[in-house]
């Protein structure tokens, strides 16, 4: 099956990254439209941003670009428990990406660690960032102290965990993710054969699952140094310089591993942000009976 006809008004392209890395890209919508830029969590390859979601947004006037991160979907992968990149190629990526789309500026959507990739995003690169949506995260800025600790059940849930599954069964690893994705779930929104039709399509996409569900949490998370610049120098995560960024979060009331209170701090650390809290949404992308209130919002959100 083509890009194309798995994936019907997408366009797919490949990404050439400085460093040698190859990021596989998607856009649906009218280039002309301002362009909205999706960055997922930890082993999301493009596909968790399902399509009919993106084509509501496209639909409403955005050009849509999502990704498939490193060592996700299409893109580089790495040997597993060996990434050979850091936490500050996973934005500079997200650059190079808007540099060969030839798009200056994007509206920035991050859910969980894309969040923080978003967040990172607009404090190093701020040119490059037309608004900010921060999706079921967290703080980057390291001042931020004292935020709960993710839930009992997560917590117990990942302290019993699951021994990995053979990574050339197809079905045991489809199993493996669906059952990883339950405790995340907000009460009642854990739909079992929509994530696991999902997470079938993920499985057949990428290129090395053993190292998508393995690598992004090994990646050190180290700064750029004084020497390596960036857009506004030396690092510096203090969320109140991105004051006249434009910022939406949307956060879960039941997200089980940032409990709301992460949302809440996010913020009000950002100067002029919106917070939105989703009832019952859980550490996930909005849940498909949210998606015409957040569509509408993002669409508000984007539209300066």
């Amino acid at each position: 099956m083509t890009d194309e006809s798995r994936t019907p008004g997408f366009r797919t392209t490949t990404v050439p990254i400085d460093d040698g890395a190859q990021l596989c890209v998607q856009t649906i919508g009218d280039p002309a439209d301002p362009a909205l830029l999706l960055i997922g969590g930890a082993t999301w390859s493009m596909d968790w941003w399902e399509d009919e979601l993106c084509h509501r947004i496209a639909e409403r006037g955005r050009l849509v670009i999502r990704y498939d991160t490193r060592d996700t979907g299409r893109s580089t992968s790495y040997p597993v428990g060996a990434p050979g990149y850091r936490a500050a190629d996973l934005t500079t990526d997200v650059v190079g990406i808007l540099d060969d789309l030839g798009v200056p500026q994007a509206h920035v959507v991050g859910l969980s660690m894309g969040g923080g990739i978003a967040q990172s995003l607009a404090l190093k690169h701020r040119a490059r960032v037309a608004s900010l949506t921060l999706i079921a995260t967290s703080p980057i800025d390291p001042e931020i102290r004292g935020l709960p600790s993710p839930t009992a059940q997560v917590t117990a849930s990942a302290a019993a965990g699951s021994p990995e599954p053979d990574w050339t069964d197809r079905d045991a690893v489809i199993d493996f993710i669906v059952e990883g994705a339950r405790p995340y779930a907000g009460p009642g929104t854990f739909d079992e054969s929509q994530v696991r039709a999902l997470t079938a399509r993920v499985v057949d996409w990428t290129n090395d699952i053993a190292a998508s569900m393995t690598n992004h949490f090994l990646v050190s998370d180290d700064e750029p140094t004084d020497d390596e610049p960036s857009d506004d120098g030396p690092a510096d995560l203090s969320l109140s310089r991105l004051r006249g960024v434009p910022t939406l979060v949307l956060h879960g009331t039941a997200d089980p591993l940032f409990p709301p209170a992460h949302g809440r701090a996010l913020a009000e650390a950002i100067p002029g942000a919106r917070l939105v809290e989703l009832t019952d949404m859980g550490h996930q992308l909005p849940p498909h009976d949210t998606w015409g209130l957040v569509v509408d919002l993002l669409i508000e959100h984007t539209a300066g």
